[in-house]
């Protein structure tokens, strides 16, 4: 495929529209947590999850691993190095676009009420990974 092509299909699934009329845009995250964080942790994300909506996310989520499985070349638990006494936790917030989710990121982390420390967080934030996604198919039931 040559460049022009690649060109043409990224703009193609940068405009395609789907149900709901728009484009839309996700932000992944990972990471480890301490089991015995698991209720400092919840307080913490639905308190982060309120000021995500606040300003202006369409949805947020906040999982626990349930049925995470080690890999031999990778896996969740490789990803964030997970250690003894830790589970994995999976989030994500949907956007409009990625435009949308600029605005609301740049909104988000100027936010005084998530002033966090990264001696107080329930997590080690240096394992933590995460990456925005455009989707390219969305279903619902």
């Amino acid at each position: 495929m040559d460049a022009s092509q690649a060109s043409r299909n990224r703009r193609m699934i940068e405009t395609s529209s789907e149900p709901g009329g728009f484009p839309m845009y996700v932000d992944g995250f990972v990471l480890p947590l301490p089991v015995k964080n698991l209720a400092a942790y919840k307080r913490l994300a639905r308190k982060a999850g309120k000021i995500w909506l606040e300003h202006g996310a369409l949805a947020y989520r906040e999982c626990v691993a349930d049925d995470v499985q080690g890999g031999e070349l990778t896996s969740f638990p490789q990803a964030v190095q997970l250690k003894r006494g830790e589970t994995v936790v999976f989030s994500w917030a949907v956007y409009k676009s990625r435009a949308h989710r600029d605005r609301v990121i740049k909104k988000v982390m100027s936010d005084p009420r998530l002033d966090l420390k990264p001696r107080e967080l329930p997590f080690d934030g240096m394992r933590m990974f995460w990456g925005g996604f455009r989707t390219i198919v969305n279903l619902d039931a």
